[in-house]
């Protein structure tokens, strides 16, 4: 081949690939618009200021990785119980315990003696044992030549990881509605915690319909706390005498970061792969997987702003934070500053796993959500490419997500 044909070739590539970076990002705006027009702006707002600045009635604002890192590994000076945390709006359902146990000894015996279940190995072993079936079903489907729709499987996935590792016995196991009803829930329950931009103080009114949800969530909590094996998060709480107060709480946190976040994470992620066009680099190299799940990861960022409250004065990027103030890191611009989502591209060590946060409360369950993705990627390549044939945001929700992502195998 000469080299103009060579060159023609290269440049009609690189077309193919910024038209698909394009492409992939409208499809995230939108998801961030209907689903959170607050944080869209927001993260519209913060895109060309200081890497730290302060906005008026929110506090600082933090846009770069490295120093929204300093924040998170400084549980010193930044802390996550205090008003601007999320163990705040806890402490508001479940009373003060509840909130301590977003930070020192209880907090750290507690991850301690959860962490086996969170390993690489754990997590592979938790997957297959509550998923795997789900998996295998629709890669069959596709097989087939039928249409999946790849959001709702996640919700569905979700409520099932969900009910094995909170050792929860559905009615009826083999529905699938029974776990689409333990995500919606979580899904309602999370929806209330949207505007606390500005504050994470919540109205009566708000606690009353959140701490109804909770009774809906947990309401199958005692039976599992009395009966649940090692291998799951109730029994691993019996075990370290918590109460069933506590436990109740710690269900309910669960049931959120493992639905939410996991569904959105898996979703975006095949639809990025498809929108970039670069399914075909994976399918070339399937050795590619890990990257294309870190990059997912990167670009969706399910948990886009992380809040805490400053304990003490602190200096970050050159400016000082007074006690009593607050913090926002908006993980999402700090992860995306990257570049567009490129299955080859190399590790960056500026961002790391920023996405799952950092420090002492670094995401327990990193290592399932990245099993999970891997898992939906192998299902939905395992006849080939696949097609999206239609997708539909989820509005009002606190974790932007597809509604509906429909595939077929093309």
């Amino acid at each position: 081949m000469s080299a103009s044909a060579q060159g023609a070739l290269s440049h009609c590539a690189g077309v193919r690939v910024r038209h698909g970076a394009k492409v992939a990002a409208r499809h995230e705006a939108r998801l961030l618009w209907a689903g959170n027009p607050g944080l869209f702006a927001l993260l519209q707002a913060a895109r060309h200021t200081a890497p730290i600045q302060r906005f008026p009635r929110i506090g600082w604002v933090v846009t770069d990785p490295v120093l929204a890192r300093r924040v998170l590994n400084d549980a010193a000076c930044f802390g996550m119980s205090e008003e601007g945390g999320v163990g705040h709006l806890w402490a508001q359902l479940f009373g003060p315990r509840m909130g301590a146990l977003f930070g020192g000894s209880r907090h750290a015996e507690l991850r301690a003696r959860a962490r086996d279940l969170f390993t690489e190995e754990g997590a592979r072993t938790l997957v297959e044992r509550s998923q795997g079936e789900h998996y295998r079903r629709l890669a069959e489907r596709l097989a087939d030549g039928e249409t999946i729709d790849v959001a709702d499987a996640a919700r569905v996935l979700a409520g099932r990881l969900v009910a094995d590792l909170l050792g929860l016995r559905p009615e009826s196991p083999a529905d699938d509605d029974a776990y689409r009803e333990i995500f919606a829930a979580g899904e309602r329950l999370a929806r209330l915690a949207m505007g606390t931009t500005a504050s994470t103080v919540l109205p009566a009114e708000r606690i009353r319909r959140a701490r109804l949800i909770v009774d809906d969530i947990t309401r199958g909590v005692e039976e599992g706390y009395r009966t649940a094996g090692p291998e799951t998060i109730l029994g691993r709480c019996r075990e370290m005498g918590l109460d069933l107060p506590l436990t109740r709480g710690l269900a309910t946190l669960l049931a959120i970061a493992g639905t939410e976040t996991g569904a959105s994470g898996t979703a975006r992620t095949v639809a990025l792969l498809h929108d970039t066009g670069q399914q075909a680099d994976l399918l070339a190299d399937p050795g590619l997987m890990p990257n294309a799940v870190r990059e997912g990861l990167r670009v969706t960022t399910p948990a886009p702003v992380i809040g805490r409250a400053v304990l003490r004065d602190a200096e970050v990027g050159g400016r000082l934070l007074r006690a009593g103030e607050r913090v926002l890191l908006l993980t999402y611009l700090a992860n995306n500053a990257v570049g567009p989502f490129d299955v080859r591209r190399a590790y960056v060590p500026q961002t790391r796993q920023l996405w799952f946060g950092a420090g002492r409360h670094l995401c327990l369950g990193a290592a399932v959500a990245r099993t999970q993705i891997a898992r939906m990627l192998e299902t939905v390549t395992a006849a080939g490419p696949y097609r999206i044939i239609g997708r539909r945001p989820a509005r009002r929700v606190l974790v932007p997500a597809y509604a509906s992502l429909r595939v077929r195998a093309a």
